[in-house]
């Protein structure tokens, strides 16, 4: 038995239409397995994954709010119908919001209030209501795995973006009682674990590291000297984690929050 096989297993993603997740989307698709994509906006979704539709093309989307319980149980139930069965949840939904970072020049008491609350909706809501969701039918079917997607800024201070790094800090927290929680009502049928991506050049951040003319910006800069491997991570680097976290081989692994950050996290700076 091969238990790094994934193929023909059921995928349900979130956050596939960003950076990150749209890679690791691509890389589930090229490993056999079949995706339920969810995204608020259809266009969008169908827009990036339109280079790769044919008639055998094991991917479909469901335009859904991951905000509304609601909505989330209707389109379990028509994902059900569907494919029979949930084997990974992936939650790739959230990011940061640029009223939620703290301007250049002001301090943290200049945050914005909704910006913040917005920004925590995003990344803490966004990841709990659908791993309440699928997590539930995973119990019935008698097996899954949940991978969440945290950041490194819960672990090492990240200078302004005090919001998305607390609402992350609360994701984690709630995918460590989520574990436990499963696992003594459920035993060993369904997995919730995270990682915990390093800085990755994305859509979302790139202006912010690097310069129009490919060199590093001043906080670009700050982040590599920092780095000991001395680069950005590249979205690929995170399949080999998810593949590892959703597969039979991390059978006995729940609870944790893997590192994928090039040192970062362990660098003292000297």
């Amino acid at each position: 038995m091969d238990l790094f096989d994934i193929r023909n297993k059921i995928a349900v993603i979130t956050g596939g239409t960003g950076t990150l997740g749209f890679s690791l989307l691509e890389y589930l698709l090229k490993k056999g397995v079949k995706i339920a994509l969810l995204s608020r906006s259809y266009e969008k979704a169908h827009g990036l994954i339109k280079p790769f539709i044919n008639d055998d093309l094991p991917i479909k989307i469901y335009q859904v709010d991951v905000f509304s319980q609601t909505e989330l149980k209707s389109t379990a139930t028509k994902i059900i119908e569907k494919f029979k069965r949930v084997d990974f949840l992936i939650n790739a939904v959230g990011g940061n919001i640029d009223g939620a970072t703290i301007p250049l020049g002001k301090s943290i008491f200049d945050l914005n209030e909704k910006a913040f609350d917005k920004v925590v909706e995003l990344n803490l809501k966004g990841t709990i209501l659908p791993t309440l969701v699928f997590a539930e039918q995973m119990t019935k079917q008698k097996s899954g795995s949940v991978v969440n997607f945290s950041s490194l800024s819960v672990s090492r201070v990240m200078t302004r973006v005090v919001g998305y790094s607390a609402a992350k800090a609360a994701m984690e927290n709630f995918t460590r009682s989520m574990a436990v929680e499963m696992a003594l009502s459920f035993g060993d049928q369904v997995r919730i674990n995270a990682i915990a991506p390093g800085v990755f050049l994305a859509n979302q951040n790139r202006s912010l590291l690097v310069n129009a003319d490919g060199s590093y910006t001043e906080r670009g800069k700050l982040i590599i000297d920092n780095t000991p491997m001395k680069r950005f991570g590249l979205p690929h680097e995170l399949h080999g984690a998810v593949h590892f976290l959703c597969c039979e081989a991390s059978k006995f692994v729940t609870g944790i929050v893997l590192p994928i950050d090039g040192g970062i996290n362990i660098f003292s700076g000297v």
